[in-house]
């Protein structure tokens, strides 16, 4: 940073947190005075490492995005090197380190921090085995990812761990409210959540963790709208089930923000819902997407269909909860979209 053309600054005049100007400099002076600013805050700006799992599913790819555009270090952990050269192709993401499981020790150590995002989808049937993978996939991975992170020295450890669970963590009501403070439910997916949370709070005790409990995550290019648009552009939109299920959402942008924020911000930490201010009932959710698209939301789909085709698993739909973020809202995160309306309008515009 070059001053040119002040007169006089005194020692008042602070130019970062860690310097402050001489008493007084001479115009002769100050317009030679170059200043380098180093700051032991970790501010924002300063370049980070991340490690990534489940880096290239929906909410990873555009996580990534979002980091490499700010000119941060990604290191994406995958299973699979080909899928995620094909979604992150090194013409375009130059600099980004693609490491297979044998790969992700070295990866982790130096990183600033590590996000883990990876399981297997649960909108699908429910078999025994689909559901022993459901929960399998989360565990193995995140128990790994903790061994890691435990096991690097003190001076290459991250010092942040965000770990995605899900607001299924809570159980399901038609009535109820849920923040971060509510009791866990009793059925399968708030097992496989406290189950999945308790495996990322085992990592070492020094290292910052962030639990983003995740709501339905709406975007363009994949998540619910993605499998919900093509039927209303059928004319044959309408609420899943009886329509006053709770669905407690989150644009795709706030959801990666708020990522980014835990990974930046030291004051996230401990258990955050990741979800909008205003959840939903499905079928005022089912009216504006109807809306947006200029097509009829009319055609509700039964219950007994949707478990014809999801099993078990039409649960995810056929019921909901009602979560809000208390806590992100107490740390002052400014959400992009509060209503859904209007994360609708910006998703399908």
């Amino acid at each position: 940073m070059e001053m040119c053309g002040a007169t006089s600054l005194t020692w008042s005049h602070t130019i970062c947190p860690s310097l402050h100007l001489p008493r007084s400099l001479s115009t002769r002076e100050a317009r030679s005075f170059r200043v380098w600013c180093v700051s032991d805050q970790n501010p924002k700006g300063n370049k980070m490492i991340i490690s990534i799992t489940g880096a290239t599913g929906f909410i990873g790819r555009r996580l990534v995005q979002r980091l490499y555009a700010d000119n941060h270090s990604v290191h994406v952990l995958t299973r699979s090197k080909s899928k995620a050269e094909t979604i992150f192709p090194a013409k375009d993401f130059q600099g980004i380190k693609i490491a297979e499981e044998t790969e992700w020790k070295d990866s982790i150590r130096g990183s600033t921090g590590v996000v883990n995002l990876a399981g297997l989808p649960i909108s699908t049937r429910w078999s025994p085995e689909i559901k022993k993978e459901i929960k399998r996939s989360r565990i193995r991975v995140t128990s790994k990812i903790v061994e890691l992170i435990n096991s690097a020295p003190d001076d290459i450890r991250p010092k942040v761990f965000v770990s995605a669970t899900a607001v299924g963590y809570y159980g399901t009501s038609e009535t109820q409210l849920f923040d971060e403070q509510s009791p866990s439910g009793n059925d399968y997916l708030a097992e496989v959540c406290r189950e999945w949370e308790s495996t990322a709070l085992k990592v070492n005790g020094d290292v910052r963790v962030a639990l983003i409990r995740i709501g339905v995550v709406l975007g363009k290019d994949g998540g619910a709208l993605a499998k919900m648009i093509p039927i209303f552009n059928l004319f044959a939109g309408g609420p899943l089930g009886s329509g006053k299920q709770w669905f407690s959402w989150i644009h795709l942008d706030d959801i990666v923000n708020l990522i980014y924020e835990a990974l930046s911000n030291p004051s996230y930490k401990g258990v955050i819902n990741g979800t909008a201010p205003n959840p939903v009932r499905l079928a005022e959710l089912c009216d504006q997407l109807g809306h947006v698209l200029g097509r009829p939301s009319w055609l509700p789909v039964p219950d007994f269909a949707l478990k014809a085709v999801l099993g078990e698993g039409a649960s995810v739909v056929l019921e909901g909860q009602r979560v809000v973020p208390t806590q992100a809202k107490k740390l002052g995160f400014p959400f992009k979209y509060s209503y859904v309306k209007d994360a609708l309008k910006a998703i399908l515009s």
